[in-house]
Order: structure tokens, then C-alpha cells, then sequence
């Protein structure tokens, strides 16, 4: 959908599609008596939905009106939509998609994420959750970085460990550059989120507890996530070099899966 005008005509469709399939029962209303058909009337999802009747069949047209993020919302509110659906109807209407709510601190990687970082044998990989819990890894990456697996887990957080853990801090030979960039990126996903996870817990103590993290926060640099190259200093392998590559399952958006290919020495 290239022009305005299909993206309205495809917004109409979609929620008349949507109203059709709602029986009253599941809003609230008494249920279709025997001369009506299923789905909801355009009055009763203009009432349930605090807009105008005309407006919203002007809406479920096409016309040239512009409804308010806030409105749209609200229809899905009252049109029982998914979240892929209410992402949905926001794009066609020229809005962001939703912020999806940050994973519980501690939860682990879904099944699926866990099989594909055990599939990824001899790539450190590993998978964090939107305040950068690690949520899951492999044993490459435990063998790059061997506290993973004995961290608790309130302290099992990306930023804790680069800030806090002298292990990491002898690991990367570039800390003090790159400690600073993975901030900028954290702050750069975290969008309207940030104010959210700034309160977090492990934020709040790297702020309590880390010079350099409380130095760094204030400086509010912003960087987007691009895949490079990394070297590692590993007291045991000696000098490491890994292209650093960074994915996010479609049914996960918020999961990042990271990996460490190996690169080429120079």
C-alpha cells in the first residue's frame, strides 16, 4: 500500500471485518436477536469506543480524516484486538508500533530461542531481554565468559556485567570504549521505554555503585546497534576475534540473539 488513500481504504476493511466477527455478547450487550445478523453494529462501536456514530462510518469508508492515536486504541479496545492486530491497524493509520512491555527480570529465553543458541555449537550466542537480562546462552559463550552460569540472577544483566565484572573488564581489551557504546545502544532500544527501565533495579544499583556507568549515563549518548568487529582477550584462548551480529525473533521482537562469529585475523 503505496498512497494514503489505500492505506484509509484498507484501515475501513480491516475494522469492518473485525466489528463483523465481535458477537454482543463479548462487549457486553444483549445478545443479536433472530431478524439481525452477527457482529456489531457501527453505532455500538462508535458508542463503546467514545466517538461519533458519523465519524466512525466515515472512518470504516476511507474518508480523509485523521483519528488520533488515542482513538485507535480505544477501537481496539472495544473490537477485542490482538496486538499484532492493534500494530496493525496503528501502521495503517502512520503511527509507531507499539512499545512491547519488557520480559519479567529472570525469566529464561523461550524453548525455541534455547534450542537455536544450543544449534549455534562453537558461536558464543547468547539471547537478552529488553532491559538486557541474559536470558539464555550456549556453552561457547560460557566458555568465553565462564560467570554466566553462576551469576545470580538479579545480576545476570549485560550492562551489570560489563560495568561491574573485572573478568570482562580484563576481557575487552577496549573497554572503556566499549562499555560506553553498549549504554548508548541500550538507551537507543529503549525509546519511551527508557524512563521504565531507567527505574529498574539493576540500572538503579550501576548508578549507586559504578563511576563509570554513572559518568557514562549522564553523557546520554545515543548509538544504534551495528554489527562489528570484536576482540577478546581470554585468559585461557588468548586473543579472540568475532564479527558481532544481532537478530530478534519475529515472535520475540524485544529477545535479541547475539552472536559471535569468527573473524578473520589482519
Amino acid at each position: 500500500m503505496n498512497t494514503a488513500v489505500e492505506r484509509r481504504a484498507e484501515l475501513g476493511s480491516f475494522l469492518r471485518a473485525r466489528r463483523a466477527r465481535l458477537e454482543p455478547t463479548a462487549v457486553g450487550l444483549p445478545p443479536a436477536g433472530p431478524r439481525r445478523r452477527g457482529g456489531l453494529r457501527r453505532e455500538e462501536v462508535a458508542t463503546l469506543s467514545g466517538v461519533s456514530a458519523t465519524w466512525y462510518t466515515w472512518l470504516e469508508q476511507g474518508r480523509d480524516i485523521q483519528p488520533s492515536r488515542q482513538v485507535l486504541d480505544a477501537l481496539a479496545r472495544t473490537l477485542r484486538l490482538t496486538a499484532a492486530e492493534h500494530a496493525y491497524v496503528l501502521s495503517l493509520a502512520g503511527y509507531t508500533p507499539l512499545p512491547s512491555a519488557a520480559e519479567p527480570v529472570g525469566q529464561a529465553a523461550p524453548g525455541h530461542v534455547r534450542r537455536l543458541l544450543d544449534a549455534l555449537a562453537g558461536f558464543p550466542a547468547y539471547a537478552i531481554a529488553p532491559d538486557w537480562t541474559i536470558t539464555g546462552w550456549n556453552s561457547a559463550y560460557a566458555a568465553l565468559y565462564p560467570n554466566v552460569a553462576t551469576l545470580a540472577p538479579a545480576e545476570r544483566n549485560l550492562l551489570w556485567v560489563v560495568f561491574t565484572d573485572p573478568y570482562v573488564r580484563g576481557l575487552l581489551p577496549d573497554w572503556e570504549t566499549t562499555s560506553r557504546r553498549f549504554l548508548a545502544e541500550f538507551r537507543a532500544e529503549a525509546g519511551p521505554r527508557l524512563g521504565d527501565l531507567a527505574r529498574s533495579p539493576v540500572i538503579e544499583r550501576l548508578l549507586r555503585t559504578s563511576r563509570p556507568f554513572r559518568d557514562a549515563w549522564q553523557d546520554h549518548r545515543i548509538e544504534g546497534f551495528a554489527s562489528r568487529l570484536r576482540v577478546f582477550h581470554h585468559p585461557e584462548q588468548g586473543v579472540l576475534r568475532y564479527e558481532h551480529h544481532r537478530l530478534a525473533p519475529a515472535d520475540h521482537p524485544d529477545l535479541h540473539v547475539v552472536i559471535y562469529t569468527p573473524a578473520a585475523s589482519g
